[in-house]
């Protein structure tokens, strides 16, 4: 009986012990603001995350057919026009100063769980990137991504939710894992994007 109890004791023990460490590991993520790897709880404290912004269908006129995707990046949201003058309106993230630009394009590909080769550029600003993440719930472009044009730019997930109405990215577009999972349901390869300032 004695033995049994050891041996339970120090099972709790190893799995306590794993399940201490492991959050801290996994609660690490590069913030761009400040070039450097963070942690969720001290990055969401101090104001620069926030509660993810619900998505909602709201009136919404413009000559734009159902099926385009609207950015209004000052306005730190996404519309996809519906019919009878109605949008779904998502909460996204966007281009950090510096980051930020507009145009109009179409969706060139979807991708589930994309796997992320960071750019040049990039990773001459942060050396320690990898030259390539497979897709997974770790990688930068989250759940899903929509590819724009023959851009470096998407329209992807994130799984760091906080992130959402803040500009924090290198010029990508970013929902949370559930709404582009959504978002990603209902829009077509060659559907129209336009970016607003």
């Amino acid at each position: 009986m004695n033995i049994l109890k050891v041996a339970l004791a120090i099972g709790m023990s190893i799995v306590l012990s794993a399940s201490v460490i492991a959050p801290a590991a996994a609660a690490r993520w590069y913030n761009p603001s400040t070039n450097q790897f963070e942690d969720i709880e001290a990055t969401a404290a101090s104001g620069r995350g926030g509660s993810p912004i619900e998505k909602t269908i709201v009136d919404y006129e413009t000559n734009q057919k159902p099926g385009t995707i609207v950015i209004e990046t000052g306005e730190r949201r996404l519309y996809l026009v519906l019919e009878d003058g109605k949008a779904l309106k998502y909460g996204i993230g966007v281009g950090r100063e510096g980051f930020t630009w507009s145009g109009t394009n179409r969706i060139s590909r979807k991708a589930e769980w994309p796997g992320w080769t960071p750019p040049a550029a990039m990773r001459k600003r942060v050396p320690d990137l990898p030259a390539y993440m497979p897709g997974g719930p770790d990688n930068p472009l989250g759940a899903r991504a929509l590819y724009i044009g023959s851009t470096l730019y998407r329209v992807h997930g994130t799984s760091e939710p906080w992130s959402i109405g803040q500009a924090v990215s290198s010029g990508c577009i970013r929902l949370t894992n559930e709404d582009i999972t959504d978002l990603y349901e209902r829009v077509a390869v060659g559907a129209k994007i336009i970016v607003n300032h």
